[in-house]
């Protein structure tokens, strides 16, 4: 028996299809993420846009046509935000959420709509591993109710993974990469232990740590410290900005102030120098004057950031900022091209600055990650091997390197 476990949206879902796809090898099946013919379809759907909503219903159509007699068994937060959208279509026989993903399993027999809330963190295999890292969930849900966002509703309050648990699945996985993944880790509580805390627990794991997106309140004179102390946490951190403009936070409900952010930002530069910030940007908020958006352009400079994920506002029903007069379609498509091309000058300008030194990549399929975060190409690189290597010239979507030597 074949299952195929596909998947949108962030990479919180990819990580909780990965333990699902281990549950699944567990039960006897011969497991797939690639899309194809299959005798059971597993669909994990997203629903931070309508755009990312549309194509997990599609989705559905896609798998009937390479099995229109397999049963197919939806969950997260598509189906979580409109249950009915997919139990009505033909071949769907399950309709689970986004919560309690760790009955998904029992439910494969069944029919009908299941839907359940969580009030402590939801334990799950260990994520089947495809790539050279390790993604490991230590959070979900989210407490901060930004304007625009479902994901509070769909996935409910926040919720942490016991640090024990974390560190035997960290020490198990045999990775040389473990990247700590949640819907909001900032909000990481284990009893008195905050994310600074669980990073000094990690410091023996024997891999290096990254950390998945940061809110700025998490960024404190105390946290950096402890990430500085364990010695094997990566200097780059994603700190999610969203607008540079105090007004457009404030209408998007984030609770800090350009000012804040920036201020962030320095402080990370004081214990990591080199350290690559990355981050998102909505362009064309409801609010957004033209003004508000030049704030949110002259940010990228300000911050040095060393890549930018740049996208237009979706207005997402159930929302406070779906209330709002929504911007032409025309502006947020401009406004979202001018961020893009002016993260590519500060992501080039970042790597132009490690050109000739000495860097740690590890490397995947096609390419490496360096400790900050730096895109690298070199020849002879295996996959898997993490090496020393000599950044040359800009190259493609990072930089050409030289393989200096590999790290055992």
């Amino acid at each position: 028996m074949k299952a195929c476990v596909f998947t949108l949206g962030c990479k919180m879902n990819e990580v909780e299809s990965a333990s699902l796809m281990r549950g699944l090898e567990e039960r006897g099946y011969e497991v797939t993420d690639v899309l194809g013919e299959a005798d059971l379809y597993l669909l994990n759907t997203c629903a931070v846009t309508k755009e990312a909503e549309r194509k997990s219903r599609q989705a559905v159509t896609r798998m009937r046509r390479f099995n229109p007699l397999a049963p197919i068994v939806v969950c997260g937060c598509a189906s979580e935000h409109s249950a009915e959208a997919f139990a009505g279509r033909e071949g769907v026989t399950v309709v689970a959420g986004a919560m309690r993903k760790d009955k998904i399993l029992e439910l494969l027999d069944g029919r009908g709509i299941f839907h359940e809330t969580e009030t402590a963190f939801c334990e799950l295999p260990a994520p089947k591993r495809n790539k050279t890292r390790a993604f490991l969930r230590i959070e979900d849900g989210c407490n901060n109710f930004c304007s625009y966002c479902l994901i509070p509703y769909l996935r409910g309050r926040t919720r942490s993974r016991s640090a024990e648990s974390i560190l035997s699945e960290a020490m198990a996985c045999g990775a040389k990469e473990v990247v700590l993944t949640g819907i909001d880790i900032s909000s990481y509580r284990d009893g008195d232990m905050d994310l600074g805390d669980l990073l000094v627990a990690l410091k023996d794991v024997p891999a290096r740590i990254r950390l998945g997106s940061l809110e700025e309140g998490v960024v404190t004179e105390e946290f950096l410290e402890k990430a500085k102390a364990a010695g094997n946490v990566c200097p780059h951190f994603h700190l999610s900005l969203q607008s540079g403009s105090t007004a457009v936070l404030r209408a998007m409900n984030r609770h800090y102030t350009r000012e804040q952010y920036l201020a962030a930002c320095g402080k990370i530069y004081e214990y990591f120098p080199d350290a690559a910030i990355t981050t998102d940007i909505i362009a064309g908020f409801p609010t957004e004057t033209e003004e508000d958006f030049l704030q949110s352009l002259s940010i990228i400079g300000e911050a040095g950031f060393a890549r930018v994920h740049a996208f237009p506002f979706s207005a997402r029903e159930g929302t406070a900022a779906a209330k709002l007069c929504d911007l032409p379609a025309e502006v947020k498509k401009e406004r979202t091209a001018r961020l893009l091309a002016a993260g590519k000058n500060a992501e080039q300008n970042y790597i132009r600055r490690f050109l000739g030194r000495r860097l740690t990549a590890l490397f995947e399929e096609d390419g490496g990650y360096t400790e900050n975060y730096i895109r690298v190409y070199a020849e002879s690189a295996n996959e898997g091997g993490m090496y020393e290597v000599r950044p040359l010239k800009p190259y493609h979507d990072g930089a050409y390197a030289e393989i200096i030597k590999e790290i055992k």
